[in-house]
């Protein structure tokens, strides 16, 4: 296929993405297409600063969420090639101290095992989400940390576990995981503009502001700072790095005629390791498995690997189809939106030259139906952000219910090893809690029991307080969040100096 017919495929998208922009309320969003060796699009819609009508460009810096992840595989593979690490050999023998919560996994786990989403971890994201801790204290705190699931025996998405791997090739290169990325990924590529926090990327000149839809208005948003958790989701990049990229991975490792990682390293990467969930399970795409860093499906009959992410005010999809040499990055800066994906599809089906998929209205259906059904329509989400992005607001009330306890008893320090340290306070009439700096409002429900808001995150969740022999408040429990079916988090309370 020549570049002209390519081209020829692509008519009419520039409409589809302003017609997408208008349907999902997108701020600004950028599209590469790739084929081998070829640029075939790279083009920003929409803006970057709305507020200034500052339209998005190739050259707009974004975060890409936890399409970071298959740098970080990326960094594994060439340790593993340059004989400090091997895939299948137990952390512990790199890291003398590292533990889990379950013994079996302490001394089994494997940087496979941390990079295909299969420790028995569930998400535990509020550890590190908004966390001051350093990427070596959020590493110590996963001994602290209850699996929900026996050791490989299903796929969880787990972003602490690719921090402890990034983590760990820093440790064997003497350095830091992003000094690894720079020097062995982002300088040999070309990729100049790329960074690794939000406080770098607003230093440069050309970059997008994060944005949330609320109560129909596009509302600029505070950029989440993720440093410690850099290695699952910390990458700011544009279309013009991301192209040099994409174009390394259907390259097989090879830059400029020289191989950066080895096919067979790479490789290890773009192949299926666990079965895997997927919101998109279908007739088109019927079986989906994760590798190491990226989802390996079959789009339509044709192998597909792809990853998306998303952090506060920013979505990501990175796709591409091996056999064909096609890629595809969407870059988005609006809270949660499905826009990387129905964008993505389509260029893809346009240049299989199929009839194209109504995405856009199958995945309506997902973020109207229940809060996880919608997180899931971002598939490799970063955080617990979903795209409802507001909940029934309710002032908190201090109705006292005969025989119940002052709302002083309540207040205190409450911590838990892994967690940290949660503080309920006296606000007003009221309480509010507060983790990682999160404050949360809090409203008497009856019987110990407080409806809490996290408005961050469009939803309420509620705490137990519990009380020991004298009928003294104790401890507080906690259910985690989007984790049905697992233990609640047990906050202990400092007895008061």
């Amino acid at each position: 296929m020549n570049t002209t017919y390519l081209h020829s495929l692509l008519n009419g998208l520039d409409d589809f993405v302003e017609e997408q922009l208008q349907r999902w309320k997108g701020v600004g969003v950028a599209v590469a297409v790739i084929h081998k060796d070829e640029v075939i699009l790279q083009k920003g819609y929409g803006y970057r600063d709305l507020e200034s009508k500052l339209e998005v460009t190739p050259h707009t810096l974004f975060a890409i969420g936890s399409s970071t992840k298959a740098f970080t595989a990326s960094t594994a593979a060439l340790l593993v090639d340059q004989d400090m690490l091997k895939w299948d050999t137990p952390v512990r023998t790199y890291l003398k101290d590292f533990k889990m919560f379950d013994s079996v996994a302490t001394e089994r786990l494997t940087i496979r095992d941390m990079l295909c989403h299969r420790s028995g971890l569930p998400r535990h994201e509020m550890v590190w989400y908004n966390s001051s801790r350093s990427r070596e204290e959020l590493v110590n705190a996963l001994q602290y940390l209850e699996p929900n699931e026996d050791f490989r025996n299903k796929w969880q998405y787990q972003n602490l576990m690719y921090m402890a791997a990034g983590y760990l090739v820093g440790q064997l290169k003497g350095t830091s995981w992003e000094n690894v990325v720079q020097e062995s990924l982002f300088n040999p590529l070309g990729m100049n503009s790329s960074v690794f926090s939000v406080d770098e990327m607003q230093n440069q000149p050309d970059f997008a502001f994060p944005y949330i839809d609320q109560n129909g208005e596009n509302t600029r948003i505070p950029f989440r700072k993720i440093d410690a958790v850099g290695p699952a989701g910390s990458i700011n990049s544009n279309l013009v790095d991301m192209i040099a990229w994409v174009q390394f991975q259907l390259n097989q490792g090879q830059q400029g005629g020289k191989q950066l990682i080895s096919k067979e390293q790479l490789a290890v990467t773009h192949t299926p390791q666990m079965a895997c969930d997927s919101p998109f399970r279908s007739k088109e795409l019927p079986v989906s498995t994760y590798g190491l860093g990226w989802m390996i499906d079959s789009y339509r009959g044709h192998a597909m690997i792809h990853h998306g992410g998303a952090i506060d005010g920013f979505a990501s999809q990175v796709a591409f189809l091996p056999e064909e040499q096609i890629g595809v990055v969407v870059l988005c800066n609006t809270n949660g939106s499905i826009l990387p994906y129905t964008i993505s599809f389509n260029v893809i089906d346009r240049l299989l030259e199929l009839e194209p998929v109504d995405w856009s209205g199958r995945l309506a259906k997902l973020v109207t139906g229940d809060s996880t059904d919608s997180e899931a329509a971002t598939d490799t989400i970063e955080t617990p952000t979903t795209s409802k992005t507001s909940v029934e607001e309710k002032p908190v009330e201090t109705q006292v219910h005969p025989h119940d306890r002052p709302l002083s008893a309540y207040a205190g320090s409450y911590s838990h090893p892994g967690y940290g340290e949660i503080v309920i306070q006296q606000i007003n009439d009221g309480l509010q809690a507060t983790l990682n700096a999160i404050e949360m409002p809090m409203e008497y429900t009856g019987k110990d029991t407080f409806s809490v808001e996290l408005a961050l995150f469009g939803l309420k969740i509620t705490f137990t307080f519990k009380t020991d022999e004298e009928d003294t408040i104790s401890s507080l429990s906690i259910p985690l969040l989007f984790e049905p079916g697992t233990n609640p988090i047990e906050f202990v309370k400092t007895p008061s100096v």
